[in-house]
């Protein structure tokens, strides 16, 4: 008994296997400017009460140097970037002195729990594992970043 696939079906299934190699890559989580890219912003849920939330996310591809001048979201009232445990490191994006942190060309910048760190201050609400928020970034020469801030693990215990 000989097996024979019709024309067609053989058409169809070259071509669904063609595309998957011409398509783009599917790019969940990046966000680009015109001097670099913002990989997977992402913070921990928050537990009522909290007026604080640590966001981590990655810098990388930078082409030209640049400044992060600014960054807002409706879930907060302000934001600062600080190292861990220790004074911050850029002034309140909302307030008086506005953020100015250098990301340098030709390297990975990252914003970690344990490290430099964007803190969004003044939580409006709080903050729901596996949803996601809008996040502004402006930077100094790439312009304005609309990102999503997601809320990927639970909160940390008290």
């Amino acid at each position: 008994m000989t097996f024979t696939l019709p024309r067609r079906r053989w058409l169809q299934g070259t071509l669904a296997c063609g595309l998957g190699f011409v398509l783009p890559e599917a790019r969940a989580c990046e966000f680009f400017t015109t001097t670099l890219r913002v990989t997977h912003p992402w913070t921990r849920a928050s537990r009522p009460g909290d007026s604080d939330a640590v966001v981590c996310m990655r810098f990388d591809e930078v082409t030209q140097a640049d400044r992060l001048i600014h960054i807002s979201t409706p879930v907060a009232a302000g934001a600062l970037i600080q190292r861990a445990n220790t004074s911050q490191v850029a002034a309140n994006s909302r307030g008086d002195v506005p953020i100015n942190f250098l990301i340098s060309a030709d390297q990975v910048t990252e914003f970690t729990e344990t490290g430099v760190h964007l803190r969004l201050t003044g939580l409006r609400h709080p903050l729901e594992i596996a949803r996601s928020y809008p996040l502004t970034l402006t930077f100094a020469i790439g312009g304005v970043v609309e990102a999503d801030l997601s809320i990927d693990y639970e909160a940390l215990p008290a």
